[in-house]
């Protein structure tokens, strides 16, 4: 049995994780998942985290899609288990998630630039929540550190 190509790819808000992640989806034709789609609200950083295991478990891999408008958990999306798989958010390498994957990647990115990206892609509708993220990612970095369980650090303003 062949293991499945299985892609982590992390960094703070504003990295660029989402377009970074849709460009090597294009390459690699495999699945995509955002762990934005997972988040359950603006403290769930955490939860969403530790969701990627069930995500690659090879019986029933899926997870539960969260409903921002309504504030509740959504659908249930099943992930086939012999397809490739990307999953990129704020939260997706952790000792314990890198341990199921192929690869992982780190974004990074300086405080300011992902602030003012972040906040030039969705405006008002973050900013007041920006603080209570980062230092949601805060939490993540120390206890996972996972720009050193990553097998390639990026630098996505370096061309």
């Amino acid at each position: 049995m062949s293991r499945r190509l299985v892609v982590l790819v992390d960094g703070g808000s504003g990295s660029g994780k989402t377009t970074f992640a849709t460009n090597l989806r294009a390459l690699l034709g495999v699945h995509l998942v955002s762990l934005e789609d997972c988040y359950p609200g603006w403290d769930g950083l955490a939860a969403a985290s530790s969701m990627v295991p069930a995500m690659l478990r090879p019986e029933n891999p899926g997870y539960r899609s969260w409903n921002w408008d309504t504030n509740e958990p959504a659908e249930w999306y099943p992930i086939n288990p012999d397809e490739g798989i990307i999953i990129e958010g704020c939260g997706a390498l952790t000792p314990e998630n890198r341990e199921l994957a192929t690869l992982g990647i780190w974004l990074e990115l300086d405080a300011a630039t992902r602030k003012h990206r972040a906040l030039a892609r969705d405006g008002d509708l973050y900013a007041p929540h920006w603080d209570r993220w980062a230092a949601q990612e805060a939490e993540h970095w120390r206890l996972h550190r996972p720009w050193e369980l990553a097998d390639l650090v990026i630098d996505p303003t370096r061309r």
